[in-house]
């Protein structure tokens, strides 16, 4: 059976809330999901898993330095990762603080990798983002994403 896993860095605990919502909207929708702080994942977590969700604050327009040391690390898995489904979710304090450019960044890295990005017409188109505190579009944005992610990888890995 196919399986999940939802990555992410907090520091206030925003992005932990998103984090959270996505792996329990995967889990609903029967893709058995783990969700963990990026310090507590390994490179094997990453290989043992067929879709992943990466998710970061936004600091000075880019994701968090432990995110992107993972990312750095886990070019000791290059080509493992290929055609594993992936997604990225961010945070950040202002409209205009970078939230794009960081889901961008992450996407990027997963694409490197090889691994299969599904967008949005709906909403957030890239992922999901909070400015601040999640609010109710931000939990249905996440709750969303992580059915959509469900589905694919039901699709995929059946």
């Amino acid at each position: 059976m196919a399986n999940g896993l939802v990555i992410y860095y907090s520091r206030s605990g925003n992005t932990k809330q998103m984090a959270k919502t996505i792996a329990e909207a995967m889990n609903e929708a029967d893709l058995p999901t783990k969700c963990k702080s990026v310090s507590d994942t390994t490179l094997d977590d990453l290989q043992a898993a067929d879709a992943i969700v990466v998710g970061s604050p936004t600091y000075y327009g880019r994701l968090a330095a432990p995110i992107a040391q993972f990312f750095d690390d886990s070019v000791a898995r290059h080509g493992k990762l290929d055609g594993k489904v992936g997604a990225a979710f961010s945070s950040s304090s202002n409209i205009a603080g970078g939230n794009e450019t960081t889901i961008m960044s992450i996407l990027e890295t997963l694409l490197i990798h090889g691994m299969i990005v599904q967008g949005d017409p709906q909403g957030d188109h890239y992922g999901p983002v909070s400015i601040g505190k999640p609010d109710e579009r931000v939990i249905k944005q996440c709750k969303r994403r992580g059915q959509r992610i469900a589905r694919l990888t039901n699709k995929l890995f059946p």
